[in-house]
């Protein structure tokens, strides 16, 4: 898989499925999460239905730029930074990384695509959504927000968990802490073998554990934290899915996201947490299928509606 290098100097490491003569349907990752965390199913599903598919790994995460220059930030220092007159330490923020999305579009020659985003990449998909909106052709929202202020904090217990993540690098420590923060966001609809958890924290592990940059990215977030994402002004048609017994994000959010958004479609999958749980990804293929192919139906009536109005 290739990687670029975008002007800004951070390199991109990418994936590009399917024909380049088909509509474009990127997908963002959220905190901390490779690229590989979108199921195959999912991925392959989309491109089967006639779509290029594009993956990537966000900055700080997995096998693009690792940003070891700007040091491990001081989430309190952030913090204190946004109630005292002292100066915030340096770091990017999400509006950076929906950048880094405009970038990576720019240098595959990409003019418009279908953006799909789960978690923190939901809500660096709606910031490009509504600060480049002729780049942009649909938005879909998986397990996300409207903005990371109007987040409630995930339960105590995925706190603890979070909080738990080894630093120093341990390959065995790194796998079975993986499989237990999956056990604890995971889907109680629809659960996933201890087994099955511990492949899948393995291959993440072995392709790219990076601490530090989740760090990075939680900075991210929280420097972006009262810095509201302009959703009222996004126009793409918009489709929010979203898990009834999500621990991180809650419904309510995706709930709120939809009344925000005007003309947005709302779908609440019972039982589904915070994860990508294997019986759903056919259907969320076909319904991520459905809400592209009804938008790109729109795009090209409109084309052809300018074209008659241009010829009279």
């Amino acid at each position: 898989m290739p990687s670029i290098t975008l002007p800004s100097g951070i390199s991109i490491h990418y994936q590009d499925i399917g024909e380049q003569d088909q509509p474009t349907i990127i997908l963002i990752m959220g905190l901390g999460a490779q690229m590989t965390v979108w199921p195959d199913s999912l991925v392959f599903g989309l491109a089967n239905n006639g779509f290029r598919v594009i993956r990537f790994d966000n900055r700080d995460t997995g096998l693009s730029s690792q940003l070891d220059e700007i040091g491990s930030p001081s989430l309190f220092r952030l913090w204190l930074s946004k109630h005292l007159p002292i100066r915030p330490p340096t770091s990017y923020d999400l509006d950076d990384m929906a950048k880094d999305v405009v970038g990576l579009m720019a240098a595959l020659k990409i003019k418009r695509a279908h953006l799909v985003g789960a978690s923190m990449g939901g809500m660096i998909a709606k910031i490009v959504a509504a600060k480049h909106k002729k780049k942009v052709l649909s938005l879909t929202s998986i397990m996300s927000s409207s903005s990371y202020s109007d987040s409630p904090p995930p339960k105590l217990k995925v706190l603890l968990k979070l909080a738990n993540r080894p630093v120093k690098y341990d390959r065995e420590a790194a796998i079975r802490y993986t499989v237990k923060l999956n056990q604890v966001i995971a889907s109680p609809a629809y659960p996933t073998s201890e087994s099955k958890l511990r492949q899948q924290a393995t291959l993440n592990v072995d392709r790219g554990y990076y601490p530090a940059g989740f760090k990075r990215q939680l900075a991210a977030l929280t420097k972006s934290k009262g810095k509201r994402t302009p959703v009222k002004k996004i126009k793409a048609p918009t489709l929010i899915i979203h898990g009834t017994a999500d621990p991180i994000i809650p419904a309510s959010c995706g709930e709120q996201t939809a009344q925000l958004i005007k003309k947005s479609k709302l779908k609440l999958v019972q039982g589904m947490g915070h994860d990508f749980p294997d019986p759903l990804m056919a259907k969320m293929a076909k319904w991520i299928t459905k809400h592209v192919k009804k938008a790109e139906k729109t795009r090209l009536k409109q084309q052809v509606n300018k074209t008659n109005t241009e010829s009279l």
